[in-house]
């Protein structure tokens, strides 16, 4: 009965509407048709495209222009106005609005498209299309009633034109996300540029133009947009200062710029009625301090500004905005204690403080925020066990504890946590075994426990139960892994697996059957023998990272022309005892390490296609023959070059023949002849130059002086010949901290001038150790990749050879010595009153020991033996408190030694040869009283009286103070690699998630 009534309703609503259609009274009320002419445009700009299911990436996509069909098709009430993705103007009927985004549109379009013809167009949206690269048309400058364009995410390429800018009536511009499968950005706004963009479109409310290559400041003149809410400017290469008076827009409710890392700004003071609800600077240089006027903006919904460099503390006013959901402070610099004040915001699902500088033990607040779905506390100093109030937070699904100092075990409770797909408590001091109910969290997608104390044995068929796990490191404890060889068990498909020092002895069989790993890593194990064929298989379109360094590898079962892993990026070989020619990385490499090997042969010409090389580590092999002439094409790209310790000869090849950013060069210790070539004073970023031990036969090379960041220049046991050429100022050798000459052949004077002008060894070290090192970055698609660069040497110093794995910013060193210079000690050496190396040992020098050297307080190792220095020792160089080693042997010195402090330290062997010398320690007493030390006030300007016992008996216990703290590392086998850097790379990453394109 019901139904029927309804049908009957039906019936008599269609009558009504039959009759009202047909009424002159009210045929005012109809909807006029669309226009013929608009119909066929509408048609033809169908035809001009395929229908690609690949063409959009929304998920809800469809085809929408696959239901327009014409008259002959559909018969003659067919109307444009109710196509899909059609809006008419309903007096009319003429179409003002096209809202085609995802519907699989493929193909090009150009300026001749009869879109163009649509002229009473107001909202156009072609979104989430790929039109296969084509230059926005310039006959879009025809739609001049347009208020509305999109064009995001699309595929369009090129400059976006100048007549767009004629359409004075938009309020809503995205032109973001239009980038290749790569990530290059296709888009860009030169000609005209933002500043010409913003001064036309006057009535802009929405503004994206994330993704687009603008490369500018950003104009004061967006301040002038009183209309805008929202702006989006994410990744545009955008530098300079923002303009501040941005933040005060009257509307603005969306402001991102983030990605943006040369764009410097800082946060001004908030008014109450400021709207902002997001606001997004990541990955920018923004800096100062949070005002504790933030917690005005009570509307504030999301606060994203990690890795910025903001400093000083975080206001507890934050803790006062109801709103705020989003919340990510991290990898900046605050300090001071974390504000208990964030217990207010209950609301939030994403809260992140890693990597800042608080000080932090426990945090009694946390877990109150039961809504938490992200929470990120990588690096804040926690301390105790593991927090039991995280069990309140059950809708977590990142929980990241990492680099912190928890003890303890990992709490089996943790499997209450059942939404968990990332857990992340690596770089703690966890011990025990792993709960066997951590493997019931089944929803787990990454696991990180690498760098703890953890122990006891993981057997693999457990972590079949984590069908989702994509990502697993337990590099670094006292584990042992006991593999299976099951076919029955389902082992997840990992693209990340980090194993270091797990006590493999062999590959793990369940490897043959990843084919998605992107980084692998397995150094540091007891795996021996030759890598097997069935690992060249595995992963071939997908890996990025392979570390089998620290093993006891020999080769390859079967060698491959070309290592498969088409992606490859950083392969690290090192450490082993592979023989046999060089294996050859793809060329999409940009790491390749592979020292400290047994790998004999020249390097193949195939070497020269990884023209995307930024680290080359061949040191320590048997490596033979010549340098092919086109690893110059290397240069560009290329930071750091390692070839020591080979047994290559020939000329050095020229380099820096292009525009290039060379930081470190290591030729040391192979075979090489000639002259250092000239084309080296083009590597203007080189900063660490390492020729020492080869046949090179040249003059002081001079002309290096330009080089304006070079701050170690070592060109020991060569044929270096003649006099060092006067000062000149345009060689001025600016950053220079370590120079060695030693062991060559050089003659004349020492070269006082240059003494008195390297400025950079007058400064002395602050508090803070750091090594000399070059730092870069590239990015993978989940991955942020460091590449830190430890710069490495070998220097004599307190008569031994060592060699410097890990070489101190501030360590300052003159090695001349073992050459023919003569003439007197220059007394400019008194300036550099940063060094604390100096050794002039072995040369033809004579005169006296200049007093000035008393102004050396930093100097640990002396060393003036075998010269023809006469006269006494001064006795200012007592005031040499750090003195741990001192060599005046072999000359014609006389009178009496001085005394005290850090001469009481030294034996015999520092002054015998001289007849004349008298006093402690030798065996001949002097004549005479002996004479005592200097005042202080005696001293020439610079040297210091703040030294007091507990200094004197640091200098006493080690001299050197700054190897104390430091140390040298002398060769040594195995797995000592493991816990330094090695002069290389640390080797490490930071993952990323993916952000949307828009903000």
């Amino acid at each position: 009965m019901c139904l029927f009534a309804f049908m009957c309703f039906l019936l008599l609503l269609s009558s009504f509407y039959l009759i009202m259609a047909n009424s002159n009274s009210s045929s005012s009320m109809q909807q006029p048709l669309c226009h013929d002419s608009e119909s066929s445009a509408l048609l033809q700009f169908k035809q001009s495209f395929l229908i690609n299911e690949y063409a959009s990436g929304d998920p809800s996509a469809y085809p929408k222009v696959a239901t327009w069909k014409s008259h002959r098709e559909e018969g003659e009430g067919s109307d444009c106005c109710s196509w899909d993705g059609v809006e008419c103007d309903r007096e009319t009927g003429h179409v003002i609005g096209l809202h085609l985004a995802s519907s699989y549109l493929y193909g090009s379009i150009n300026s001749s498209s009869t879109l163009f013809n649509l002229v009473h167009l107001r909202r156009l949206d072609l979104s989430d299309n790929h039109f296969n690269y084509s230059e926005i048309p310039s006959a879009v400058g025809q739609l001049s009633r347009l208020r509305s364009l999109n064009l995001s995410m699309s595929r369009f390429f090129g400059q976006i034109p100048m007549e767009l800018l004629a359409l004075s009536k938009l309020v809503f511009i995205d032109l973001s996300g239009n980038i290749d499968p790569s990530g290059n950005l296709l888009l860009k706004l030169h000609k005209p540029d933002l500043r010409n963009l913003v001064q036309n479109l006057t009535h802009l409310k929405l503004l994206y133009l994330s993704l687009v290559d603008i490369s500018s400041t950003i104009p004061y003149e967006l301040a002038n947009l009183s209309s805008l809410t929202s702006l989006g400017l994410r990744e545009c290469g955008l530098y300079g200062e923002f303009p501040m008076n941005i933040f005060r827009l009257p509307s603005l409710q969306v402001l991102s710029v983030r990605y943006n890392p040369y764009l410097i700004g800082y946060l001004p003071e908030f008014e109450n009625a400021n709207p902002l609800k997001v606001l997004f600077l990541a990955h920018t240089r923004f800096s100062g301090e949070l005002p504790t006027s933030i917690g005005r903006l009570g509307s504030l919904t999301a606060l994203d500004i990690h890795f910025c460099n903001f400093t000083g503390l975080v206001p507890s006013s934050l803790g006062h905005l109801p709103q705020l959901s989003y919340l990510d402070l991290s990898y900046n610099f605050f300090s001071g204690q974390i504000p208990s004040s964030l217990a207010n915001l209950t609301i939030l699902t994403h809260l992140s403080l890693s990597s800042n500088d608080f000080i932090v033990w426990t945090l009694p607040w946390l877990g109150q925020q039961t809504k938490l779905i992200f929470l990120g506390l990588l690096g804040v100093n926690l301390t105790g066990e593991i927090p039991s109030s995280l069990t309140n937070m059950s809708q977590l699904s990142t929980l990241n504890l990492g680099e912190n100092q928890l003890s303890g075990q990992i709490p089996s409770w943790l499997m209450n946590l059942t939404q968990l797909t990332q857990l992340d408590l690596e770089e703690n001091q966890l011990e025990g075994s792993i709960p066997s109910s951590l493997f019931e969290l089944i929803n787990l997608q990454y696991l990180y426990l690498h760098s703890n104390y953890l122990n006891g044995t993981v057997r693999f068929h457990l972590l079949s139960k984590l069908k989702n796990l994509t990502q697993l490191e337990l590099s670094n404890n006292r584990l042992s892994l006991l593999s299976y060889n099951s076919t029955n068990a389902t082992f997840p498909k990992l693209n990340h697996l980090g194993l270091n020092e797990c006590n493999l002895t062999e590959f793990p069989d369940f490897l043959r059957n990843q084919h998605e790993l992107e980084w692998l890593s397995l150094a540091g194990n007891n795996i021996h023998g030759t890598i097997p064929r069935w690992m060249w298989n595995i992963s071939r379109e997908t890996l990025i990272a392979l570390d089998l360094s620290g093993n006891f590898l020999t080769g390859f079962d079967q060698h491959p022309v070309v290592l498969p892993w088409f992606r490859l990026r950083r392969l690290y070989l090192d450490f082993n005892i592979l023989q046999g020619p060089l294996p050859i990385p793809p060329p999409s490499t940009f790491e390749y390490s592979v020292t400290r090997n047994k790998l004999t042969g020249k390097i193949p010409p195939l070497l020269c296609n990884m023209t995307s090389l930024i680290s080359l580590y061949l040191s320590s092999n048997n490596l033979s023959g010549r340098i092919p002439q086109c690893m110059a094409n290397f240069s560009k790209s290329l930071i750091a070059l390692q070839l020591g310790n080979n047994n290559f000869d020939g000329p050095i090849p020229e380099t820096c023949t292009v525009p290039n950013n060379l930081r470190v060069i290591d030729l040391s210790e192979n075979q090489f002849q000639g002259q250092i070539p000239r084309s080296l004073a083009n590597c203007v970023m080189l900063e660490h130059l390492v020729l020492g031990n080869n046949q090179i036969d040249d003059v002081f090379p001079l002309w290096l002086g330009a080089l304006p960041h070079l701050h170690v220049l070592i060109l020991r046991s060569n044929k270096f010949h003649g006099a060092i050429k006067s000062w000149h100022t345009n060689f001025r050798f600016p950053s220079l901290r370590i120079i060695d000459l030693s062991n060559n052949e050089l003659i004349g004077d020492l070269p006082y001038e240059y003494f008195q002008n390297w400025d950079a060894m007058k400064l002395t070290g602050g508090d803070t150790l750091r090594y000399m090192q070059a730092n870069t970055r590239f990015e993978m698609p989940g991955y942020i990749m460091p590449a830190n660069f430890m710069y490495s040497m070998t220097m004599t110093n307190k008569g031994m050879q060592r060699l410097y794995e890990k070489v101190p910013d501030s360590f300052t060193a003159i090695d001349f010595s073992g050459n023919n210079f003569e003439g007197s000690i220059p007394t400019s050496i008194g300036s550099l009153k940063g060094l604390h190396l100096l050794n002039l040992g072995d040369n033809n020098l004579s005169g006296h020991i200049p007093s000035s050297l008393g102004n050396l307080t930093q100097l640990e190792s002396l060393d003036l033996s075998k010269n023809k220095l006469s006269g006494e020792i001064p006795s200012q160089l007592t005031w040499m408190t750090f003195l741990e080693f001192f060599n005046v042997s072999d000359n014609n010195l006389t009178g009496p030694i001085p005394q005290g402090k850090q001469f009481s330290t030294f034996s015999n062997t520092s002054f015998e040869g001289n007849p004349g010398l008298c006093g402690t320690p030798l065996s001949r007493a002097c004549g005479s009283s002996e004479a005592s030390p200097p005042t202080p006030s005696s001293l020439e300007q610079g040297s210091t009286s703040e030294f007091d016992w507990k200094f004197v008996l640091m200098g006493y216990g080690s001299g050197l103070v700054i190897g104390v703290s430091i140390g040298y590392y002398l060769m040594s086998w195995k797995h000592e690699w493991f816990v330094g850097t090695f002069g290389k790379q640390q080797r490490n990453w930071i993952r990323t998630e993916r952000m949307g394109l828009r903000s």
